[in-house]
């Protein structure tokens, strides 16, 4: 058991992880049983948390310019509950969103205005990419 809980505080010593995530690395070379039983430990004491892992991690996605849309499913995929991420994310609202959105594309195209189809389209897709959604998206590409 011992092990486990070093191996487990290792991984979170480095940055926060979902539980998801802890339980899918200590699993390469820890049995089950041991594996459950430290990651409720350690959630009891308050050493890994669901809820300031999905914080840190829109905040660290933000930064990189990524959108809603992307961040929601990379949480998903991390096991993070759809109920938290909504939660978490209200924290920010659309204008928060559509700014970073026009910083990204700022950097991206600069300021000049797409005036082509085959520009607009590639511009879309860009943001689509990062995650912003897809009315935001078009605001922001006809309405400038």
């Amino acid at each position: 058991m011992r092990e486990t809980r070093h191996a487990a505080v290792r991984f979170l010593a480095t940055r926060e992880h979902s539980r998801q995530e802890l339980e899918r690395k200590l699993l390469r070379h820890h049995p089950m049983h041991k594996v459950a039983q430290v990651l409720d430990e350690l959630a009891a004491e308050g050493l890994q948390s669901d809820q300031r892992f999905t914080r840190q991690y829109i905040h660290s996605r933000r930064s990189r310019g990524y959108g809603p849309v992307r961040i929601r499913a990379e949480l998903g995929e991390r096991g993070i509950a759809s109920q938290l991420i909504a939660q978490t994310l209200e924290t920010y609202d659309n204008a928060d969103w559509q700014q970073l959105m026009q910083e990204v594309a700022r950097r991206k195209f600069g300021s000049d205005l797409a005036e082509d189809r085959r520009e607009l389209a590639r511009r879309g897709r860009f943001l689509a990419s990062r995650g912003f959604p897809s009315w935001m998206i078009s605001d922001y590409l006809f309405r400038g």
